[in-house]
């Protein structure tokens, strides 16, 4: 009787656990996002952020992709397909006045500081904006940054007829500089920078022309999310927003230590080239003075509606938004989690 009871006993107990399991398992709220890029030194607070169990914590169940550059992860949240993407805000301005109906919101600013660039070489003529002309742009049709180019044109007074764009491959634009077929690339900096040193052009023939330093100003990538899982999920975005913003101060502290959880995702990926990446991505794009000021994720209102002016030069819009319409601070963290330690 006492060896029945004892089995009996743990029978009920294991039935209870796995009931314990299965609600726990019902509770964690599934996130599909999707990245802009490749798994690459940037995406690193996103992975650390799974990795060390910050979104298990908020009770979410997060998977996360990679795409075919910025303009991807836009397409994918507005569909619903994914939930919550990385895409870059300018872009996204001009695809909701394209798409009203379906009001994909920006909520956390991530590149304060946008990492659009025109990356050329010294050894083919290219070390001023003006000097495209007369030259070979190799520039991606789905590139965030080549979307940025009426704007880069104008702004340096840039005599576009003189410039042959060429549409080509994110995985072969970098090999296309470095072996002269084209005289520059749109591309992110730390990106394009990094791949044309990583192919063996000399660190001193490389020109990085950031966009944002020669008249584009904009803000760059955000954290964007699907207005029909943000109006009934609050809880969950909030509870991503929290997970993120610690996956990223977790970055900040220590990048070597956060690149690995990219590493491990990407079987191609070398440790030092991707610790690279993302030392200039946080120290160019994310840890600017605005944001050592005023914290992670936030923007300027003031600023965010120059740069829809800005975007309105080159770009008709049938219906101009405020950038209230488009930033939604609502969903972001407080104060304390969001200030640069």
């Amino acid at each position: 009787m006492h060896k029945l009871f004892s089995a009996g006993s743990f029978g009920l107990g294991a039935v209870a656990a796995l009931a314990l399991m299965a609600n726990s398992a019902q509770a964690q709220t599934p996130v599909k996002f999707s990245l802009d890029f490749k798994f690459e030194g940037p995406s690193a607070p996103f992975l650390v952020a799974i990795d060390k169990g910050y979104f298990k914590a908020e009770g979410l169940d997060v998977t996360i992709d990679s795409a075919a550059g910025s303009v991807e992860p836009i397409t994918r949240v507005a569909s619903g397909t994914y939930n919550m993407g990385f895409a870059d805000i300018n872009s996204l301005i001009k695809f909701r006045d394209a798409n009203p109906a379906v009001p994909t919101k920006a909520v956390f600013m991530v590149y304060n500081k946008p990492p659009f660039a025109v990356v050329g070489r010294k050894s083919r003529g290219v070390t001023a904006p003006k000097d495209l002309e007369g030259k070979k742009l190799g520039a991606p049709a789905a590139d965030g940054a080549y979307a940025q180019w009426k704007i880069f044109v104008q702004a340096n007074k840039i005599d576009a007829s003189k410039v042959t764009i060429e549409n080509v491959g994110f995985p072969v634009r970098e090999p296309m500089l470095a072996a002269g077929q084209v005289d520059a690339i749109t591309g992110f900096s730390f990106s394009s920078f990094i791949n044309l040193k990583d192919r063996g052009v000399p660190v001193d023939d490389i020109v990085v022309l950031l966009m944002a330093d020669y008249g584009v100003n904009l803000y760059g990538n955000t954290i964007i999310v699907n207005p029909a899982f943000a109006a009934e999920k609050p809880e969950a975005v909030k509870g991503f927003l929290r997970a993120f913003a610690k996956g990223l101060q977790d970055t900040i502290k220590d990048p070597a230590s956060a690149v690995d959880s990219v590493i491990k995702r990407n079987d191609v990926a070398k440790k030092d080239v991707e610790l690279e990446r993302l030392k200039i991505a946080l120290s160019q794009n994310i840890l600017t003075p605005d944001v050592k000021a005023h914290g992670l994720g936030k923007v300027d209102m003031d600023k965010l509606n120059k740069s829809i002016d800005q975007i309105s030069l080159t770009y008709e819009f049938k219906a101009k938004p405020k950038g209230a319409d488009i930033f939604d601070a609502s969903f972001l963290p407080t104060d304390a989690s969001l200030k640069v330690q």
